[in-house]
């Protein structure tokens, strides 16, 4: 019986802690995109966020990293005051 495998390259904290920051950004991306009413758009937003998490998740340069955790941030508050408006 094989006993747990790490990976190849394990991860340093600063890298395990922006890989965290990243999955928390894309988690809470999708559950805001689940408010949004109409169910095409809610197709379109999720491919969109997918495919720009997808694209970019071989990134190891650092500041390029933290610029693309800025960008996705700001996608999400621009959803969420979106969504805000769109309520209202």
């Amino acid at each position: 019986m094989a006993g747990p495998r790490l990976p190849l390259a394990a991860l340093s904290l600063k890298q395990f802690l922006q890989r965290q920051k990243v999955l928390g950004i894309y988690r809470n991306m999708l559950r805001t995109i689940q408010q949004v009413p109409a169910e095409a758009d809610r197709k379109y937003l999720r491919d969109w966020a997918r495919e720009e998490f997808k694209r970019n998740k071989n990134a190891t340069e650092q500041d390029a990293i933290r610029m693309m955790i800025t960008q996705a941030n700001n996608h999400l508050e621009e959803l969420q005051r979106s969504l805000a408006l769109a309520r209202s």
